[in-house]
């Protein structure tokens, strides 16, 4: 929380001895794995495509999983070098 806001930011925060904050880092990336799985339930049932709900929940656990690990490479900023 950055002046009693709250703040998700796309790169990551620094505690107060300038180490990388994991804690708000984990949170930020579930808050955006929760959105992915829900947004791929929704629009596996939208589509009409939920005939089997098991493989619908697999789909959106990596589609969610995908997410929560490429939110925390941003949050450190991890990048390829060329």
């Amino acid at each position: 929380m950055a002046n009693g806001r709250i703040r998700m930011s796309r790169n990551g925060l620094t505690t107060v001895n300038g180490k990388f904050d994991w804690n708000d880092a984990i949170i930020d990336a579930l808050i955006a794995a929760g959105v992915t799985f829900f947004a791929t339930i929704g629009g596996i049932g939208a589509s009409g495509l939920l005939d089997d709900p098991a493989r619908a929940i697999l789909a959106a656990s990596i589609a969610a999983g995908g997410s929560f690990f490429a939110w925390l490479a941003m949050k450190r900023n991890i990048t390829v070098n060329e």
